[in-house]
């Protein structure tokens, strides 16, 4: 037995010792709360989430007055506790206290959930700085605040989707980790990070899992001053009150300043209604410079002079937004325009010598819409559509001892057209269970190039020039309510991916078969199908138990089979691999969640054995801009095939959140986390770039107003890591405290009716921290020691 294997066994037959007696202190405690204690640890709001699964259960008819048109029945149908919903279609609740851990307990799998108040508290430039210290998941870290894709179970790029609002986010942040995702925590209302079989209603290339990312572009309700639709069938966020016509408007502003990297960032976010209209516009901005570093960045070359600041990592980025909805009988349809820029510069030892930074762009339009027709057999309709144009320029100097030289040197452009459709049948009594079904068809287009004004004309112009793909797929889900306690879940997908590129000459020893390859045009196609099933149950204490099981297969991407040259970002010389057969997963998930009482906890564990996984595999030989120069002593690029082999990955995740009792007029408590993930290949050689393991905890206290916390996250030493060209990693300890306040205000005082402020202060320890699965771990390091002040107000 390895001893990293003895390690986690100890560690984690030391959680279970702590969860055991967390969990019987907590339920000997239970009964014995003050009414005061048990309001704020027990009655706990259920969270809302909006990406898991297109079943919506509905509630019973009800009557309603349509003002003006008579009386008619209209179905009011609730949003179940995290089933998949907009903020439309429930009721208002109590919003959680600040600080309590939000455990969704209705799902087949693992949901992880950051709701607004903490988005605000924990900041971000990228949804991989925001959700990078959370259970099972990490960023990409290429560049800290301006280039971190979510790494989940240590799963990335063509294995992790991300979505907005339902719709492909677009950008290139899965063609190269040194493109940033063009969705900003700023600007965002919620993140879900789904795992398991919900994944396969947004595609094969979401095995990994999907990041979801929500606001209120798209309005699906009117603002909560506004008069309630309920006359047209549709719950709302509004009191509910006779329909009328008169507008109203709400705002908010969102703020914070950095002293890590002298940032600034600020959004100001407005939401109007009236009728049957809601409209929203939001703008929003960041600036921050070089930020500072603990301590000498360059493990490779200790001869470059640096001033205490990672060299050239300032990020600027800014973006806006406007959309509106029309709410008719029964249902709505809305459209948003979005654009989103971002100028920011990539660190490390190459980056700093060309001065490189990326200047991109994006342009997305949304449509959303549903309906609850008034039928026997269709509960309800809903879609999604979108269409992006992407693109983005590589700048930097072609000579670093020539200023001149300073221009573009690679151009990346996607164009991306989605759309998706779901319907929603009637639960019906099949005797044994209640079964809804709902079905889904969705379609996408993608258009991508790389020109390269270094080398025009040419195959080998940087990687794939250009390429296009079509995706159409449908897709099932089946509930089944046995009992109350009791539900089960099936769902399938079949989809059709053709794709359309070219191949370069390439030499016959660099492909694993030996073969040869010409530059002819490659219309490869694939027929990927995936199926899952799950169980969830309702245990005893208030616990839930899930076990799913799924089959999934994968069509290789283009980048996988038309790559053919240097790739900056990775370090590599890439070549693509046009042999590429179907990736196949089967996974294996059992969790057992607590969402209620002065304990909430969720422990997952999870086994995926890969058939033909898709990898970068680097074959020792180092390459310059060409075939030709692949052997050349002291060249560049790490010369990068993509191959095939069988690997597994098993792992596991806990956190748990324990009210330990009343203080000063609050409830005080500890909470902890742990997540381990190993991945090898069938020969037992190590996967590369997987996040090593991680414990922590902390101490908080809460009311209804303050939340103060304490956590120290520890991250081993990553010493698996694969025979060639990847390095071991040092562990490191990263110590946050935060303090911030919420509250109701006086409308007198300059029109604000809400406000939350803090303080958050980040790597207290100042320790050095390095990303085992960041590419440029060697050379980058992530920010030192600072403070985070945020103000959000809502008028």
């Amino acid at each position: 037995m390895s001893f990293e294997l003895r390690r986690v066994q100890r560690l984690g037959g030391a959680s279970l010792l702590l969860l055991g007696a967390a969990a019987t202190s907590a339920l000997a405690q239970e009964p014995a709360q003050t009414p005061a204690q048990d309001k704020s640890s027990t009655e706990i709001p259920a969270v809302t989430v909006t990406a898991p699964s297109p079943i919506v259960r509905r509630a019973a008819v009800v009557p309603s007055r349509n003002a003006g048109r008579g009386t008619r029945t209209a179905r009011v149908r609730s949003r179940e506790r995290t089933a998949e919903a907009t903020p439309a279609a429930s009721a208002p609740a109590a919003a959680p206290q600040q600080g309590v851990l939000p455990i969704v307990t209705n799902q087949f799998a693992t949901v992880t959930v950051v709701p607004n108040e903490e988005i605000r508290r924990e900041g971000g430039g990228q949804l991989g700085d925001l959700l990078f210290s959370k259970p099972g998941i990490t960023g990409s870290s290429f560049a800290p605040g301006a280039s971190s894709r979510p790494i989940i179970r240590g799963l990335d790029v063509n294995r992790v989707g991300i979505v907005e609002n339902g719709t492909n986010s677009g950008g290139a942040s899965d063609l190269g980790e040194d493109h940033f995702v063009p969705i900003d925590p700023l600007a965002t209302n919620q993140v879900e990070v789904v795992r398991g079989p919900a994944a396969l209603r947004y595609g094969s290339t979401s095995i990994g899992g999907v990041v979801s990312a929500t606001n209120n572009r798209i309005p699906d309700a009117l603002p909560a001053c506004a008069p309630s639709f309920q006359t047209y069938g549709l719950p709302t966020k509004a009191p509910l009150a006779s329909a009328a016509t008169a507008p109203c408007v709400t705002a908010e502003t969102r703020t914070a300043f950095s002293s890590v990297d002298r940032g600034v960032e600020s959004g100001v976010l407005l939401d109007t209604g009236g009728g049957n209209f809601a409209f929203h516009a939001d703008a929003y901005g960041r600036t921050t410079s070089d930020y500072s570093i603990p301590s000498y960045p360059y493990l490779t070359d200790q001869s470059r002079p640096v001033n205490g600041r990672q060299p050239n990592s300032a990020t600027r980025s800014d973006g806006a937004s406007i959309g509106g909805s029309y709410f008719f009988q029964g249902g709505y349809i809305g459209a948003a325009i979005t654009q989103n820029d971002s100028l920011y510069h990539i660190p490390g030892i190459d980056g700093a010598d060309h001065n490189t930074r990326i200047d991109g762009h994006q342009t997305k339009i949304n449509v959303k819409g549903e309906y609850h027709p008034d039928a026997a057999a269709i509960d309800a309709v809903r879609f999604w559509a979108g269409a992006t144009d992407y693109r983005h320029n590589e700048i930097g100097l072609a000579d670093p001892a020539d200023l001149n030289s300073d221009g573009i040197r690679q151009t990346f452009t996607n164009k991306e057209q989605e759309i998706r459709t779901e319907v929603q049948l009637m639960p019906f009594n099949a005797r044994f269970a209640e079964v809804t079904t709902a079905l889904g068809f969705q379609v996408g287009h993608q258009e991508l190039t790389a020109p390269s004004p270094d080398n025009p004309g040419t195959l080998f112009n940087g990687l794939w020039d250009p390429n296009n793909s079509t995706r159409v797929a449908g897709y099932a889900f089946n509930e089944f309510r046995f009992t109350e306690a009791t539900r089960a879940q099936i769902a399938g997908r079949i989809e059709h991916v053709e794709l359309h590129g070219t191949t370069p000459d390439f030499p016959t020893d660099y492909l694993p078969d030996g073969t040869p390859q010409t530059a002819i045009a490659r219309n490869p196609s694939f027929t990927p199908k995936s199926g899952s099933i799950g169980l969830l149950q309702d245990l005893p204490g208030g616990m839930v138990g899930s076990i799913t099981a799924q089959y999934v297969e994968r069509a290789p991407k283009a980048a996988e089979l038309f790559s053919r040259g240097g790739h900056d970002a990775t370090a590599t010389f890439d070549i693509g691999n046009p042999n590429l057969t179907i990736e196949t997963a089967k996974s294996v998930e059992l969790g057992v969640r607590k969402a209620t009482g002065p304990f909430r906890f969720e422990a997952t564990v999870y086994y995926t054995h890969f058939d033909n996984f898709i990898y970068r595999r680097l074959t020792g030989v180092s390459c310059n801009d060409d075939f030709a120069s692949c052997g050349t002593p002291g060249a560049e690029l790490n010369q990068a095939v993509y191959s095939q082999r069988n690997a597994n990955f098993r792992g596991g995740e806990f956190q748990s959140q324990f009210d330990v009792g009343a203080f000063q007029g609050g409830i005080w408590g500890i909470e902890n986390q742990l997540d381990v993930v190993r991945a090898t290949f069938s020969d037992g050689t190590n996967v590369p770039r997987i996040p090593p393991l991680r414990m922590g905890g902390g101490l908080f206290w809460r009311d209804d107003n303050w939340l103060m916390r304490v956590n120290l996250l520890h991250a081993f030493a990553q010493n698996n890591v694969a025979v060639i060209a990847e390095t071991p990693t040092a562990g490191y300890n990263l110590l946050k405290a935060e303090v911030s306040y919420k509250t109701k205000l006086d409308r007198n005082w300059f029109g604000a009716r809400e406000m939350m402020a803090g303080i958050v202060g980040n790597n207290l320890l100042n320790a050095n921290i390095r990303n085992s699965v960041s590419y440029t771990k060697d050379e980058v390091l992530m920010p030192g020691i600072g403070v985070r002040a945020f103000a959000n107000f809502k008028f």
